[in-house]
């Protein structure tokens, strides 16, 4: 990037963080999350490293977060509340490292802790008594909110061990999940609007002028500085002489080097969805407080302060090429190749954008700069366009007339919003839908690579061709050989026998996914009975409306079917009657998340199928119960975020009655 376009770019992320950091900080209503915000800054600070001609004191790096509430009077700080730096990777954690002994001229400990989603406040304590509270502000300047810090218990008005003087206490205004669950859960009751997140809610408490309205909220306190008023040496000591004078801090420990921190951010990374509150990642701080004075301040950030962050579910990069993907029912996807963002543990290239109408929606245009989410094992979408941020070089996304695979005429079907390939006949119809049905019938080691070999040798036409397949067939594909080969066909002859709802997914019939499926086959219970079902049988069935019910008959009807049914009876494929479906669960929808100790998470969904309930892949305010296991990922989160109620393995167990 040259010089001119730094500047240039400086300046639009300069304009945008702003108006974002105001959203966060000062009206506690944001429109995009506070990892996209921080995308934003550590991009800002980046450049400005960069080109640190193009730094100015209107920086939003140079300043700490928000301006003083005129609806409170304003407390000036004794001493600056200042920001942190942030990293998000390994090899950021270990410059800042290098760089912190080197301007110390020695190795140095560190303490380090959990970094807390909350409000930053500062109490100050006269003769051992609570006098006055601010929130952090600009740094310099923040707001009176001691009536309403009051109200909170953790917080004492009196310090357990008296101490004569001035005494300063920083530390974060918080909210445990379960209490955060338990008051969204009331607010839906009352039909008034879900908070979005703890932090908003803590901030927005803190910032009402009725203390009443703070001390109806589940509000706590961590102190993690005594800043003045009892001798301390190192920051260890600080946080022992706040637990001493009657307040509760985030655990911690001392490390000595980079491997010491690296297994403390690891380690809590893992324990993180267990903890009963939010962190967004681990504090770093020199112990010393002499050298963690001596290292001195770069703009509004102390050089032996860092927060090595959580890898965020939400980033900004920029949008290169859209591409369209035919799949096995003859739509196209639209698929955004992105520049390379680590988000969520990976380092993202890709992005869905479902169809033609969701990129309308969005407004997106190439090279557009968008917000990137990814939500546990959930491939990655755009859920925002910055526009703000754009600069003249964006270009419109056009929609293909055109398949991109065989070239026939693209189609829009009434009333719906995918755009489909007019040829049925399609190669990449063909494939998807051979794959489709491979994983249907769970043939392990039938994978793309092998089915497109197949396809070009003229071997596999349909997916009944699949169990026709010999060794002589497979042992000369590249990758293959005569002992693969064997196993692959051996693999195949195993899987001859399938579900009734199995079977139904794999034959790719369009808006048939799993769960319909399972519907289709609860209420058929054979193959004969859904073959001659009309349309009116059909609409009796949950989850099957107008729109599902047309295409099955469409289905049902081709010679396509008729032949495909042939087929698979004559390569001997036995399909099984559907389990008699029960109704404990009837009614109720769930969502399974995370790793189940006694079974897979298919298994745990068949269970409430069959036990008459429907799943879900994501929670929503319709979601009944979410069942957790071993790092569940942020649909656990949703859960607490929505008030549904979450169980474990031995409690899903116990309603099943198992």
């Amino acid at each position: 990037m040259t010089h001119q376009d730094a500047a240039a770019r400086i300046a639009k992320l300069r304009v945008a963080i702003d108006k974002y950091r105001y959203q966060y900080h000062v009206l506690n209503a944001a429109e995009i999350s506070e990892a996209a915000l921080d995308a934003l800054k550590h991009e800002l600070y980046t450049l400005e490293q960069e080109h640190p001609d193009l730094i100015t004191p209107e920086s939003p790096t140079q300043r700490v977060a928000g301006t003083a509430l005129p609806k409170f009077s304003k407390v000036e700080h004794q001493t600056p509340m200042l920001s942190m730096e942030d990293v998000f990777s390994e090899a950021e954690m270990g410059d800042w490292l290098a760089r912190v002994e080197k301007l110390a001229e020695g190795t140095q400990s560190y303490l380090v802790m959990p970094k807390i989603d909350g409000l930053a406040v500062s109490l100050i304590y006269q003769d051992g008594k609570l006098v006055s509270a601010a929130t952090r502000g600009d740094g310099k300047v923040g707001e009176d909110v001691t009536m309403n810090i009051r109200t909170i218990e953790s917080i004492p008005l009196e310090l357990r061990t008296p101490v004569a003087g001035r005494v300063e206490v920083r530390g974060e205004i918080y909210m445990r999940k379960d209490d955060f669950a338990k008051m969204n859960a009331r607010r839906a009751e009352l039909g008034e609007e879900l908070f979005a997140n703890p932090r908003n809610v803590s901030a927005g408490s803190i910032r009402q002028l009725d203390p009443k309205i703070a001390a109806a909220r589940p509000l706590r306190f961590f102190a993690w500085r005594l800043e003045s008023g009892v001798d301390q040496q190192t920051q260890k000591s600080s946080l022992e002489a706040c637990q001493k004078l009657g307040f509760a801090t985030p655990p911690f420990v001392v490390a000595a080097n980079f491997i010491d921190i690296k297994k403390y951010f690891t380690s809590l990374g893992q324990e993180r969805e267990s903890l009963d509150y939010w962190i967004d990642g681990v504090v770093v701080r020199v112990n010393d407080l002499s050298a963690f004075e001596s290292l001195g301040v770069v703009g509004k950030t102390p050089r032996g302060l860092v927060a090595w962050k959580f890898a965020p579910e939400e980033a900004t990069t920029k949008v290169e090429t859209v591409d369209w993907f035919v799949g096995r029912t003859g739509a196209l996807t639209p698929v955004a190749t992105v520049s390379a963002t680590f988000i969520a543990g990976t380092t993202v290239t890709h992005a869905t954008l479902h169809n033609a109408d969701e990129i309308a929606r969005l407004g997106l245009k190439l090279h557009d700069t968008v917000i990137l989410t990814k939500a546990g094992d959930i491939i990655p979408k755009i859920t925002k366009v910055l526009t703000e941020l754009r600069d003249g070089s964006e270009a419109n996304i056009v929609l293909p007339t055109a398949c991109p695979v065989c070239a026939s005429p693209v189609i829009r079907r009434e009333g719906e919003v995918a755009l489909i390939c007019s040829n049925k006949q399609c190669f990449a119809v063909t494939s998807e839908n051979l794959l489709h049905a491979a994983r249907a019938f769970a043939i392990d080691g039938l994978g793309g690579k092998i089915v497109e070999k197949l396809e070009d040798a003229g071997l596999l036409k349909t997916a009944p061709d699949i169990f026709r397949l010999t060794i002589d067939d497979l042992k000369d594909l590249e990758g293959l050989g005569d002992i693969s080969a064997k196993k692959l066909v051996e693999e195949i002859s195993r899987r001859k026998t399938i579900e009734l709802d199995a079977f139904i997914s794999a034959l790719s019939i369009r808006h048939v996914g799993q769960e319909t499926a399972f519907a289709l086959a609860a209420n058929f219970g054979t193959l004969e009975s859904f073959i001659a079902a009309d349309k009116n049988r059909l609409l009796t069935v949950p989850d099957v409306g107008e729109t599902v019910a047309d295409a099955i008959i469409e289905f049902l009807q081709s010679e396509h079917a008729r032949q495909l049914f042939a087929d698979y009876q004559a390569v001997g494929v036995t399909i099984k009657s559907a389990k008699k479906v029960a109704q404990k669960l009837a009614g109720l929808k769930f969502v399974v998340t995370g790793t189940l100790a006694t079974m897979g998470r298919e298994d745990a969904k068949d269970k409430i199928r069959l036990a008459g309930g429907s799943v879900a892949g994501s929670v929503s305010k319709n979601t009944n119960y979410v069942v957790v296991g071993d790092n569940p990922g942020s649909k656990a989160d949703d859960a607490a975020t929505l008030g549904v109620p979450i169980l474990s393995e031995a409690e899903f167990l116990r309603i099943l009655g198992q």
